[in-house]
């Protein structure tokens, strides 16, 4: 296994080179790295990094508005004090004459996992397709005179790392949040929603289809005063069992799904003119989500 020793590559940044040896050093070597996608749908990607006898190192995109990235460093043995950490990419055993580069530094905190997001995680990913190691070094918390070294391997990432990006490309360009509430409208005297609304339906369907946490679907149907108080009951409950067999559809089960119809009540504009009526003409969405 190739051995890293940062205060050799790069004379002072941490230790003094007398310490050298002292570094525990972890990372996998050439026949032990393996880099394997564990989530592959339009909700998220997930490529993960096992790092012998320290625990796993995961890159995580999901579906959002924004491209978005977190690295974490999972510790079979998390951290006893919070640490500053550098992170510095090393240059690979078959790139003589290549120095290592500071990335940058950061903390790992108190009994939980490392994390590097944003920018700084996407770096990362480019210095591992480029065939270098990312390496974290901090203080060992076990004994003060020692370094703990972390390295990311670059073999055997290209292949996993084509699948994550072409994964990234394929998310929905919205979470969770975006359409977790959501209000939408009908057409008049119709169990049809109108074409903005149906484009939403459209992206809750989609975001429901391939989740497999949704646990609650709240939907409250409300009428509007155009056609007499027992005609936009009869509409509004029609409406409410047209959504409902709607998500059935999608594979939730009856005991998920909970409508109400509630006609006339609870405006939330004047029902005297066409625009507060349009706007009373509406379905209430709510999604429940199992948290872990």
């Amino acid at each position: 296994m190739h051995r890293l020793v940062l205060a050799a590559a790069i004379a002072g940044a941490f230790i003094p080179s007398a310490f050298a040896n002292q570094a525990r050093q972890y990372m996998a070597s050439p026949n032990e790295s393996v880099w394997q996608m564990i989530a592959d749908t339009p909700l998220e990607c997930q490529v993960v990094h096992e790092i012998p006898s320290y625990g796993e190192a995961m890159f995580t995109s999901r579906a959002s508005k924004q491209l978005n990235l977190d690295f974490e460093l999972q510790m079979r043995r998390p951290m006893g004090e919070t640490r500053n950490v550098n992170l510095v990419s090393m240059p690979a055993a078959w790139m003589p004459g290549d120095a290592a580069e500071r990335m940058t530094q950061l903390k790992f905190f108190n009994q939980f996992d490392g994390y590097v997001g944003g920018q700084m995680a996407w770096t990362m990913l480019s210095e591992l397709e480029v065939g270098r190691f990312p390496t974290f070094t901090y203080q060992d918390w076990h004994h003060d005179n020692k370094r703990v070294e972390v390295a990311l391997s670059a073999v055997a990432f290209q292949q996993p790392f084509d699948e994550f990006t072409r994964c990234v490309s394929n998310l929905l360009p919205y979470s969770f949040e975006d359409i977790s509430f959501t209000v939408l409208n009908f057409e008049q005297g119709s169990e049809d929603l109108n074409k903005p609304s149906q484009q939403r339906l459209a992206q809750i369907a989609e975001f429901v289809r391939y989740s497999d946490d949704i646990d609650l679907v709240l939907m409250a149907t409300y009428s509007d005063s155009a056609d007499g108080t027992i005609a936009e009951k009869e509409m509004s409950e029609r409406r409410a069992d047209r959504l409902e067999q709607y998500f059935l559809s999608l594979g939730l089960p009856p005991d998920r799904i909970q409508v109400e119809s509630y006609g006339l009540r609870r405006p939330i504009a004047d029902n005297d003119n066409p625009l507060g009526q349009g706007q009373n003409r509406r379905v209430v969405i709510s999604l429940g989500r199992t948290i872990i």
